[in-house]
């Protein structure tokens, strides 16, 4: 069983997002699955929003994605705080700032992520209907629902709805449901595909 607490939920979709964020324009899992060999990278920017019923307004929160093929991932958090997730052929680093500027996070829920990684490089490669972690289902066209099966997702994650754009390989948004009354929306936008991307950008924090 896949455990990954709270904390690093985040982090977790940061690289669920990734493998979706070059989804082809198709209807079928076959289709994507052919549409994502075809990407080499992927950049954007993106906005965040967590709703929540005490709250009169949404978190607000901006950063960029950063992705190569096969597994070089950089997921960065501009405003209010900023924060950093970085992957490299796999293995995975975490900063966030703090008083004396950004910290490695060297937790052992972070360390656990490595087995995650291990289920999540499927839908890095469009592999989308055979995921031990989430069911998935078209709901209309450029609409995709997720489904957890793991009662640890389950238990934090209701589902997740993707819609996807006119544009091949780039999606509008990702909606992540975590109750009745609280969601995180994700908005990509200035999305750039098969552009070249540094090595650092996937090593380095600056």
């Amino acid at each position: 069983m896949i455990r990954v607490n709270k904390r690093n939920i985040l982090s977790v979709f940061a690289i669920i997002l990734a493998g979706f964020l070059f989804i082809g324009w198709s209807d079928t899992w076959d289709g994507l699955k052919s549409s994502s060999g075809k990407v080499t990278s992927i950049s954007a920017e993106f906005t965040q929003e967590k709703h929540l019923r005490i709250l009169t307004k949404p978190l607000v929160s901006k950063g960029k994605i950063y992705y190569q093929a096969p597994r070089s991932l950089r997921w960065e958090y501009k405003s209010p705080i900023r924060s950093i997730l970085l992957m490299h052929h796999g293995k995975i680093r975490r900063y966030i700032e703090g008083a004396n500027g950004l910290t490695e996070d060297l937790s052992a829920g972070l360390q656990a992520m490595q087995s995650v990684l291990q289920e999540i490089t499927r839908w890095l490669k469009g592999d989308f209907g055979n995921n031990p972690m989430f069911s998935a289902s078209f709901k209309g066209k450029g609409k995709i629902v997720l489904a957890p099966k793991e009662k640890a997702f389950a238990s934090i994650i209701k589902r997740i709805e993707l819609i996807l754009s006119d544009r091949p390989g780039v999606i509008k948004s990702v909606t992540i449901y975590e109750g009745k009354d609280s969601f995180t929306r994700i908005e990509f936008q200035n999305v750039r595909v098969n552009e070249p991307l540094k090595d650092s950008l996937f090593q380095e924090i600056s």
